[in-house]
């Protein structure tokens, strides 16, 4: 029998009882979340009493930019890892050793990005890094973990065509956050939207998640001459003439929205241009992947009411887990309007699931570490469990909110329960025969299901 895609997730899925990333539409894992979490619950979900820590600090290195472009998106991330250090070391520690946090500025600097993960586990010998926020940033690191053999836990959504031996991806893959936001444009509850705009910041991640939606919209019937993409630099603030001619496109006398993949403190005057130019929701919607509550504290937010936002957490959220974790943000941070987003919820998943995969393999060395990490399970601040995968990558719920006037976004639509992440686009050529699959024998990031070949 020859093996397909479809059927080697089929029965890798069911090896950890039942969470499938099936065909093109997002795979769900379940409310129940089915085996796996069942399985992650089993060897994750006890935590170990406090106890007294003893022993040297194990140190946890945090590399987010705190100056620069990106300083706007990534300083909280720092902050919320010294919170998750400080509630950690309250409960001993791990393995009855403190935590100690070692914090460097890449400064929006990629190349600098690596040189700075190479000191922290060259010099500062920390035992996992929590860090990067751009694609850029975070393929300038590849090669130092792989060299080096550590580990890093990376947070933010981005667009997948990769499964590294070292890196564990808490953010949303395409299929947890892209193509269902096109989904919901598309239907009725979004607005039946016909023409589409990709806007983006001139790099990695936008170019190829707009390169997945081009060949899904083309997927879907959508001409090419209903498709806009256009890309801006790092920093750009003179939106004018880019606002303009979204204004232009969307007056054809087809639905259009603005599907924007804009980062950093690129998306301020973006959002002001918008608001200037009188382009409003109701008009030309647009749903952002990089713009959570963090950027829109810093903005004017009643003429942006009703564009959206697609994430895997907003503070809006009424749970219990997250109403305890907001409370615990505002007395770390002493300020008790501070906002949270989505990829500090990713650092509160991942930085638990390590914890768990140390006290899994009751060591810190990554080799131990690293294949016990596959299966563990913690709860989200949503209200569920996020399970990692032998992909590397881990099962989120996935919400599309609009804008309100202060600046919380405001659930629409959401998944009835978690999504298994496709490392690889199964609308890429290059990419739709191939897996990831990090649990021997395969032990693989990018496995061909038709060759029955690791690419290495």
């Amino acid at each position: 029998m020859s093996l397909t895609r479809r059927t080697f997730l089929y029965a890798s899925g069911a090896a950890l009882g039942g969470a499938t990333a099936l065909g093109g539409a997002p795979a769900l894992e379940g409310a129940a979340l089915g085996g796996a979490a069942a399985l992650g619950g089993a060897l994750a979900l006890g935590s170990a009493p406090a106890m007294a820590a003893t022993g040297e600090p194990v140190k946890i290195g945090i590399l987010h930019s705190l100056s620069g472009t990106m300083a706007i998106s990534e300083t909280t991330l720092k902050d919320v890892m010294l919170m998750l250090i400080e509630e950690q070391n309250k409960k001993g520690g791990v393995l009855g050793r403190k935590l100690e946090a070692v914090v460097v500025d890449p400064a929006s600097n990629w190349p600098l990005f690596a040189e700075k993960a190479k000191e922290l586990i060259e010099k500062d010998k920390v035992s996992v890094v929590f860090g990067c926020w751009t694609s850029v940033s975070r393929k300038s690191v590849l090669p130092v973990f792989k060299e080096l053999n550590s580990m890093l836990f990376y947070p933010v959504q981005y667009e997948g065509e990769e499964s590294e031996r070292n890196v564990f991806y808490t953010g949303a893959a395409p299929n947890q956050q892209a193509i269902p936001a096109v989904d919901y444009l598309m239907s009725e509850d979004g607005g039946s939207v016909k023409r589409w705009v990709l806007e983006g910041t001139d790099y990695v991640y936008p170019r190829t998640t707009n390169k997945i939606l081009a060949a899904y919209l083309k997927l879907k019937g959508v001409p090419d001459e209903d498709v806009m993409i256009n890309y801006t630099p790092f920093g750009f603030s003179d939106w004018q003439t880019e606002v303009s001619k979204i204004k232009a496109f969307g007056s054809a006398g087809k639905k259009t929205a603005v599907v924007s993949t804009i980062n950093g403190d690129a998306n301020v005057p973006f959002y002001k241009e918008l608001g200037n130019q009188g382009v409003k929701a109701t008009d030309i919607p647009v749903v952002a992947f990089s713009v959570g509550e963090e950027e829109l504290a810093g903005l004017d937010t009643k003429p942006l009411v009703g564009h959206l936002a697609a994430w895997n957490y907003f503070e809006s959220i009424d749970t219990p887990a997250n109403k305890d974790f907001i409370a615990k943000w505002h007395e770390f941070t002493k300020k008790p309007t501070r906002t949270t987003n989505d990829p500090m919820e990713a650092h509160v998943i991942g930085f638990n699931m390590w914890v768990k995969g140390v006290e899994k393999a009751q060591s810190f060395d990554p080799d131990k570490v690293i294949p016990a990490m596959i299966g563990v399970s913690v709860p989200n601040l949503t209200g569920g469990l996020s399970t990692m995968m032998p992909n590397h990558h881990i099962t989120k719920p996935v919400y599309i909110g609009e804008i309100q006037a202060d600046g919380q976004l405001n659930t629409v639509w959401q998944t009835p329960g978690t999504v298994v992440a496709q490392e690889w686009s199964p609308y890429l050529e290059g990419s739709k025969d191939l897996i990831a699959d990090w649990r021997p024998p395969m032990s693989c990031g990018n496995f061909n299901v038709k060759t029955g070949k690791c690419g290495g």
